[in-house]
């Protein structure tokens, strides 16, 4: 592991089985990490737009929620 830690030790830190832990290591594997500042400032700024994506779409999300939920003033009257 990374941290030194024993397996064992960072799935009992976690909750789950070691075996688990095992497993999701080698299906997910440990993603690269940048090394230089242009690349840790490039990933800054490719996560920010992609939050920005998520926080516009969440936002069309409510709002949608909001039409679709309110009651309709003219079903009511008439």
């Amino acid at each position: 592991m990374v941290s030194g830690k024993p397996l064992k030790q960072i799935a009992a830190e976690l909750g789950v089985a070691s075996w688990t832990l095992r497993d999701w290591k080698k299906r997910y594997g440990a993603a690269p990490t940048p090394r230089t500042l242009t690349e840790l400032e490039n990933e800054n700024q490719r996560l920010r737009q992609e939050l920005l994506r998520a926080q516009n779409q969440r936002d069309i999300l409510k709002k949608t929620l909001g039409i679709l939920s309110s009651p309709n003033d003219s079903a009511s009257n008439g």
